[in-house]
């Protein structure tokens, strides 16, 4: 099999070049589309203390030598969120970030170890707020590009259309034949329930499963690739074990307030009712690095400051949206390097 050839390679650059240019469109229209509502835009430093307590998110180490030839340990972050919050706590009610942000393990036609993410937050907004935003954004950008449909793999979502809105809970029952809220009574996972419910379904179940791992499964393998087709679909009311920086809806504590937002099978954004709850969000963090260790034996610190920004930081929501997978939707690339301006470059054996 012949090499793709290089990204600065004249013949394939020119290739590429109408969906680079896309890309600097649709960028420049959000700005735009978030200057005209009374956002700011902020820059998030890339170095921080932590890179995220999730525990299968993984951050890339930096050793910042000191002048006087110690080391500090940091990390390249893996969302601006960290640093957004802080802005919150600090005074700022709309603030946006087309961040660079870094994750280690992500790799394919979906995922690039350096990436753009659109992040925005607004203080006393709702979930409502959020899901307006992303139906206005899609249009705002298609747009753009002078692009009709969002496409990937065959299919296509019309970026016009009101996007559709589910539960999880709606989904697990349409997709998976499961009524997922029933396998955690009381708010409490119980393996054995899901586990039950998935082998009924004929859904793999593996001895070393936990009750997130079956869910992440199914939701991966049953859910996700039936979500967006011709309109976008926003999915809310996630467990709320499956939501580490969201706070539980009021209405029913065993979910939280958490959306993704996928169009043509590919998730595009993840919104939140953001937890401003110090305490409950150290416990959050401290569960979720106890199983990081336990699973791939790491973990990452706490950040401190953080917690303490949370005491002061009002009621907000916030939400992160892959930048370049939705350039890749708008101009139907099929793989996301080809929307990055200097992809780095392919592992070789």
């Amino acid at each position: 099999m012949s090499e793709v050839s290089p990204f600065w390679s004249p013949a394939r650059h020119r290739d590429r070049r109408p969906l680079l240019l896309a890309r600097n469109a649709v960028k420049s229209a959000l700005r735009g589309w978030f200057e005209a509502r009374d956002f700011t835009e902020v820059e998030a430093g890339q170095l921080q203390v932590s890179p995220g307590n999730e525990t299968h998110l993984h951050g890339v180490p930096v050793n910042l030598r000191r002048h006087d030839g110690r080391t500090e340990p940091l990390y390249l972050h893996t969302s601006p969120e960290f640093a957004c919050k802080k802005l919150l706590a600090a005074g700022e009610t709309r603030i946006f970030d087309f961040a660079r942000v870094f994750r280690d393990r992500e790799r394919g036609v979906l995922h690039a170890p350096e990436f753009t993410m659109l992040e925005w937050y607004r203080v006393d907004g709702s979930l409502d707020d959020l899901m307006a935003d992303c139906a206005d954004l899609l249009r705002h950008a298609a747009r753009a590009c002078h692009s009709t449909q969002l496409r990937f793999r065959g299919h296509g979502a019309d970026p016009f259309a009101l996007p559709e809105r589910l539960t999880v809970q709606e989904a697990f029952a349409r997709f998976a034949g499961i009524d997922l809220l029933a396998t955690t009574p009381d708010g409490v996972p119980d393996l054995s329930l899901l586990a039950r419910a998935a082998r009924d379904q004929h859904i793999r179940v593996a001895e070393d499963d936990s009750w997130s791992d079956l869910f992440s499964r199914i939701l991966v393998e049953k859910i996700e690739p039936e979500l967006g087709h011709g309109r976008a679909t926003i999915l809310s009311h996630y467990p709320v074990h499956e939501a580490a920086l969201a706070r539980p809806c009021p209405a029913d504590p065993r979910v939280a307030e958490r959306f993704e937002l996928y169009a043509c099978g590919v998730e595009l954004a993840n919104g939140f009712g953001e937890l401003t709850d110090p305490h409950e969000q150290r416990r959050r963090f401290e569960e979720d690095m106890a199983l990081k260790h336990q699973i791939y034996g790491e973990t990452y610190p706490i950040d401190e400051d953080l917690l303490a920004a949370l005491a002061l930081m009002p009621p907000t929501s916030g939400i992160a949206l892959g930048f370049d997978r939705l350039v890749m939707l708008l101009t139907g690339a099929p793989r996301i390097d080809d929307v990055l301006w200097t992809p780095l470059a392919p592992f070789t054996a």
